[in-house]
């Protein structure tokens, strides 16, 4: 068994990538964008530095997302009632369409990526990956 994790999870991610952007034809949401819709559909006002962190995204790249999916119709950015420094990022109609769209494609996708494996191999899987993320906290070596 080969066990590079690196290179692994390199490539793995890069294919999946590759896979997620042939599926996003022109007009519709990208990927980063598809994963900001899916934070507004949890929690639709987040704050912006909020849908950054969720995102693991520092505030540069979350303001570019934000604009481009303000430019691209997805979602509307206003600014917070109680502090007018900060922003608040909600799901337009073409948004939230977008969003069922990306839930499908993720839906398959997930559906694809799991497949030949039991529901224990998957929760090792979903595990060994939160621990990376517990084990290398963002902002540790940056």
């Amino acid at each position: 068994m080969d066990r590079r994790f690196i290179f692994l999870l390199n490539v793995a991610q890069r294919r999946v990538q590759r896979v997620v952007a042939a599926q996003s034809p022109k007009g519709r949401a990208t990927a980063a964008q598809s994963g900001l819709l899916f934070v507004l559909g949890r929690r639709d006002g987040v704050l912006m530095g909020e849908a950054g962190a969720a995102l693991d995204l520092g505030m540069p790249g979350v303001s570019g997302l934000v604009e481009r999916a303000v430019e691209a119709g997805l979602i509307e950015k206003r600014a917070d009632p109680d502090d007018g420094r900060a922003w608040r990022l909600w799901l337009t109609a073409a948004g939230r369409r977008a969003l069922t769209r990306a839930k499908a494609s993720a839906a398959e996708l997930n559906a694809r990526l799991t497949e030949g494996f039991s529901e224990a191999e998957i929760d090792v899987v979903a595990r060994w990956l939160v621990s990376v993320q517990d084990k290398f906290p963002k902002g540790e070596n940056e």
